[in-house]
């Protein structure tokens, strides 16, 4: 029987893992982020290997299961630069600033790792680019967004799915992609590799 883990705490990675598997558990990753590149597909990959390869290098796999550890990272990126969760009010309110009245990228990458019985890992990665328009901003509409609690967790300081949506003029690729997790392309990779 498989057994698949999440390398990761994100309450929103959570609820679409499950548009994709029944069951699986949470055991999120705990090393040190290195980065190497500075192309933002390059970099989620990265982040998104070494979080799904920490996860199973630790954990124990059970008698005779397959073990399959899913790893995510999420980075927006605007005129080259990429936007990770802001530090704090000031850097959120300078990532609002960059993104209103323009489009941006928003970039997630997935690492499936899948430790064999012999403690044998293999693994692939791939990443999902969805590009994101937002409507101009005043100043009063930023200041009252980096007010609430939403931006601080978010790449790029913002969270779709919530209060920011007032904001989004329009998206062109996976809505699930700039959320956390492109739930359809991760079911069909899994699915491609035998992993369901």
């Amino acid at each position: 029987m498989d057994r698949y883990i999440l390398a990761s705490q994100s309450p929103r990675r959570r609820e679409l893992l499950h548009l994709v598997l029944n069951e699986y558990e949470v055991i999120p990753a705990q090393g040190e982020e290195i980065v190497r590149s500075t192309d933002p597909a390059e970099v989620v990959q990265e982040l998104s290997l070494q979080k799904a390869m920490e996860v199973a290098k630790r954990v124990q796999p059970c008698d005779g299961d397959r073990m399959i550890v899913i790893g995510a990272d999420t980075v927006v990126a605007v005129d080259g630069e990429i936007l990770g969760k802001p530090e704090d009010r000031a850097d959120a309110s300078r990532m609002i600033s960059m993104l209103q009245g323009r489009e941006h990228h928003v970039y997630t990458g997935v690492t499936v790792c899948c430790v064999e019985k012999a403690r044998e890992i293999s693994h692939f990665s791939f990443s999902e680019e969805t590009a994101v328009d937002v409507f101009p901003m005043n100043r009063g509409e930023i200041e009252g967004y980096i007010s609430l609690k939403e931006p601080y967790d978010k790449a790029g300081a913002y969270g779709i799915q919530g209060a920011f949506s007032i904001f989004i003029r329009g998206i062109r690729g996976d809505y699930n992609n700039v959320v956390g997790l492109p739930a359809a392309r991760l079911y069909h990779e899994l699915a491609e590799h035998d992993l369901l």
